[in-house]
């Protein structure tokens, strides 16, 4: 596929954006038909729902709900930017939207949110997917994502040498694509980009992961920078009965680099027929 194809490829995605009021704030979403149970896809810090636009010819046939959280993309800002946040909105979400036992799968922070969902609302998750995530992240002072989050001034540009860092992935990865995650990453002020980071830093999530009753699949990157083996063995650890698949060759986005495979597994999560 060429550049220009591409490019439009990415901005039909963003014209399917619908928008929903969740307990007063407007979230957007794109909405896929297929069939059920649906599957809610939650993307990382920074990013949008455009984060499973490669993902998501993959799971053709079924239905995909892919919101956006509020704060990025489409999506109304608020006060609040923590993990607990986050996850309300997408309860709330889900209830709007009537979606029975969805299969939640989230990336990175969208992880955190899906083991924050999934431990709240026990009774209404089908099953969890988690991508290259974590129940406690180690940021400290001096890790290159704080001090290049530090670093960063409004208006941000999408040329910002930090995103070769922040977005780095494999060659086959689209280049509209990584284009367009800078382009909704540089809309978020830098004082937001902070003030959810601290948000994260501040997140320890093992006794929620303890209380999670869904069938869990964990989905790693190899060579992932930001949770390596440590955070992903200490994941299957506390969620009772996960499983825990590696997808060697990746770093911290499998979606993006090698979607077939991540498809592959979640498919196993899916009721056949």
């Amino acid at each position: 596929m060429d550049l220009r194809d591409q490019e439009a490829g990415q901005a039909a995605w963003a014209r399917r954006k619908r928008i929903i009021d969740v307990g007063g704030l407007d979230l957007a979403y794109v909405e896929i038909a297929g069939a059920e149970p649906p599957l809610l896809l939650i993307h990382g810090f920074t990013d949008t729902s455009r984060s499973f636009s490669l993902l998501a010819p993959h799971l053709s046939g079924r239905r995909l709900i892919v919101p956006d959280l509020r704060g990025h993309g489409a999506s109304q800002a608020s006060e609040g930017c923590g993990v607990a946040d986050f996850a309300g909105d997408i309860a709330g979400l889900m209830q709007r939207l009537q979606l029975s036992r969805p299969i939640v799968v989230g990336h990175s922070l969208g992880g955190m949110v899906s083991i924050a969902l999934a431990a709240r609302h026990p009774e209404r998750i089908g099953g969890l997917v988690i991508l290259a995530g974590t129940l406690k992240p180690d940021f400290e002072p001096g890790h290159p994502l704080v001090d290049g989050v530090a670093a960063l001034r409004d208006p941000i540009s999408p040329s910002n040498p930090f995103y070769e860092w922040w977005h780095a992935c494999g060659p086959g990865v689209p280049r509209a694509f990584l284009a367009g995650l800078a382009q909704d990453a540089s809309a978020i002020p830098a004082a937001r980009w902070h003030a959810i980071l601290e948000e994260i830093r501040r997140t320890d999530l093992t006794a929620a992961a303890r209380a999670v009753q869904a069938p869990t699949l964990i989905i790693a990157g190899g060579l992932d920078p930001l949770f390596g083996e440590g955070h992903q063995q200490s994941m299957a650890q506390a969620l009772s009965g996960s499983h825990l698949v590696w997808a060697q060759d990746c770093g911290h986005n499998p979606h993006w680099e090698d979607p077939a495979f991540v498809a592959k597994a979640i498919a196993g999560m899916l009721p056949s027929g």
